[in-house]
């Protein structure tokens, strides 16, 4: 007897059950990133005896490279195969990542788990950002955004003060890495086992959709080739390519924030137990902030939003250039994850609100490349400048990129909401 199955609906209500899976999916996938995120820069010291940030920052580069590649194929291999085929993929790419973690007897070791950690990140967490898309439709895509980031950054935030702890109290390996295998497990059992596909959704709303009134859109129709995806997102339209120089902005300062701030904290003797405090305010303020931003940008625009996000990021990295204390680093890192929060679920709804839904799996996948690609470009950048001029230069060229992308934005991105478009005529 074949079940029969009710026909797709638009909308976080219709969808409920399934949306919360996928914000629960993606609090795993944040989780298995923050396993990392206040150990292992203290593990490149204290264990691999590592001199040289350049050298240092190899594993945020391995990262960066592998999972802005892996958002590309993302995109395009769930338009071809489905969205659950990719995302039970990353997940069990992921199975090794602690192990070689733990084991790791030279860094090359390390670099290798991060190249797997960045393939697992690129498919796993693409796929949740494309699946509650689909699910969500077109009126509350930024609120959608806003509880897919929250997640998986408050996750990444948790696991940074749990590993910090543990490392603390049973040291850097491997009681740490442990929770990141925990996670790991249950990402693949939950998506194997009680994830549906959503290609569905996003092929009703296609049916549905309707061209912008002043015509904006006429040349993005549902006929574009991959490689007019790619042209459009990165250069050619000019709110796709200002979201993606942004996003590409936004993660060159994560990466600068993973891969230096703990070492400029600990060259100001801070504790571990405090520099895993640092290191998951920032993400914790970002994840939560998204709760509110993501719904903000739904009544109130995208454009502003982003531009204001990315000027408050570089007020908060100048303050952790001039700061040399803990209590003085606690508010720049709030700052840094506020101005976080309004930018990064943000850009993800500019681009789902002018991907046409026949294309906009691999607008993500384009966008994110550019995004995630700020990782690499961050770690060569930070690294360079920090082993030639210092730790505080670095983040100060950090904070006056972050400033010109912010007007950027301000100069060359329209308003892409239609509710607020249509307030504003």
């Amino acid at each position: 007897m074949t079940r029969s199955t009710a026909p797709p609906r638009l909308g976080i209500r219709a969808n409920l059950a399934q949306f919360s899976l996928l914000v629960t999916i993606n609090a795993l996938v944040g989780g298995v990133l923050g396993q990392e995120r206040t150990v292992l820069p203290l593990l490149a010291g204290q264990t691999f005896h590592l001199t040289g940030y350049t050298f240092l920052l190899t594993y945020v580069l391995a990262f960066g490279v592998t999972k802005a590649a892996t958002n590309y194929f993302a995109g395009t291999w769930s338009d071809r195969f489905g969205r659950k085929p990719v995302l039970l993929a990353g997940w069990l790419v992921a199975i090794p990542i602690p192990v070689l973690l733990i084991w790791a007897p030279t860094w090359e070791w390390v670099v290798a788990a991060n190249v797997l950690l960045g393939v697992n990140q690129g498919l796993t967490w693409s796929t949740t950002v494309i699946m509650k898309i689909d699910l969500a439709g077109p009126a509350r895509r930024g609120l959608a955004m806003g509880l897919n980031e929250a997640a998986g950054y408050l996750a990444v935030a948790l696991t940074a003060v749990a590993t910090g702890y543990l490392a603390a109290r049973y040291g850097l390996r491997p009681a740490p890495f442990l929770l990141g295998a925990s996670y790991v497990a249950l990402g693949i059992g939950l998506s194997g086992l009680t994830v549906r596909e959503t290609r569905g959704h996003a092929r009703l709303e296609a049916g549905r959709h309707a061209a912008r009134s002043d015509g904006r859109h006429d040349h993005l129709h549902a006929g574009l080739t991959s490689r007019e995806v790619f042209a459009n997102t990165s250069l050619r339209e000019p709110a796709l390519s200002a979201a993606s120089q942004a996003g590409m902005v936004n993660n060159l300062n994560d990466g600068l924030a993973w891969g230096l701030f703990p070492i400029l904290f600990a060259t100001a003797g801070l504790s571990i137990s405090r520099i895993g405090i640092l290191a998951a305010v920032y993400p914790a303020v970002w994840g939560a902030g998204q709760l509110v931003t993501g719904m903000l940008s739904d009544r109130l625009g995208r454009k502003h939003f982003i531009t204001a996000g990315m000027l408050i990021q570089a007020a908060a990295l100048a303050l952790v250039a001039l700061a040399g204390t803990f209590f003085v680093w606690l508010p720049a890192a709030i700052l840094l994850g506020a101005g976080t929060a309004m930018v990064y679920p943000t850009l993800l709804a500019v681009v789902g609100d002018v991907a046409h839904p026949a294309w906009r799996a691999r607008a993500v996948g384009v966008y994110r490349l550019w995004r995630d690609g700020g990782f690499a470009v961050g770690a060569v950048l930070a690294g360079i400048i920090a082993d030639l001029w210092g730790l505080r230069a670095a983040v100060w060229v950090v904070a006056a990129l972050t400033a010109v992308s912010g007007i950027i934005v301000a100069v060359r991105m329209y308003e892409t909401h239609p509710e607020t478009r249509r307030v504003q005529r």
